[in-house]
């Protein structure tokens, strides 16, 4: 039977001149029939820990004050088997070379994203991939990455890949765990320190993933699935 799927994907530090070595995308999803199921529990773990449902939980708003939330969070994430999450790291990107692959920055990033969310994608089942907008350049970026992920796919009728659409992160209780998890693998490889809540928040992903984080994941890693990227020599 064919299943329909929600993929909300965020990413970090994804611009070419961020003065920023590292970037990481990534993407968490569920069955579109547990969307509502999964948001409505994750505004009551808020209100659980005195914090309004209507706020939007970030990375950067991490703080030793609210760890034991983020901390559920994070616990409600493994314990729901309808949630999965990958994540593509490339640990240092100011090595690349494009002009050896006769590309540009951007044509390299939608590659990353193909690869990124490639593992997750069933021809037999159906997909609504939603991104959070960044900047103005938002538009373009959903249309070239549908193109992209349709082609790849020889999915031309949209068959495979339904949407891709940007949404408001606030707005999406969902996304804003992806941006949890995308953010502590960033802090990690970007080698930071000081946060006694997101280093508790990392300490937890890998007891409970099973992982280090700092290399990849088994391919069919279904629960927390992670690729570290390294461009060939050719292209360093």
């Amino acid at each position: 039977m064919t299943q329909t799927y929600n993929v909300y994907c965020d990413e970090s530090c994804h611009l070419e001149h961020d003065h920023q070595k590292v970037m990481v995308l990534g993407g968490i999803w569920c069955p579109v029939e547990k969307v509502r199921e999964i948001s409505t529990r994750l505004r009551e773990i808020k209100v659980q820990h005195g914090v309004k449902p209507e706020l939007e939980i970030k990375w950067t708003k991490v703080s030793p004050a609210k760890t034991d939330m983020y901390l559920h969070l994070v616990d409600y994430f493994f314990d729901d088997d309808d949630l999965h999450f990958r994540a593509l790291v490339v640990p240092d990107k100011s090595i690349l070379r494009h002009d050896d692959y006769a590309q540009d920055h951007d044509t390299w990033y939608y590659k990353m994203y193909f690869d990124m969310l490639k593992v997750l994608l069933s021809p037999r089942d159906r997909y609504r991939i939603y991104l959070d907008i960044k900047d103005t350049r938002s538009a373009d970026k959903v249309e070239k990455l549908q193109q992209v992920l349709r082609n790849s796919l020889y999915d031309f009728s949209g068959d495979v890949v339904e949407r891709v659409q940007t949404v408001r992160s606030h707005e999406v209780e969902i996304l804003q765990i992806a941006d949890l998890l995308i953010g502590a693998i960033a802090y990690l490889y970007r080698g930071l320190s000081g946060n006694a809540g997101k280093e508790a928040l990392i300490a937890r992903i890998k007891e409970r993933s099973g992982y280090s984080l700092k290399k990849s994941t088994l391919y069919k890693e279904e629960k927390f699935n992670l690729f570290v990227w390294h461009p060939s020599e050719r292209c360093r």
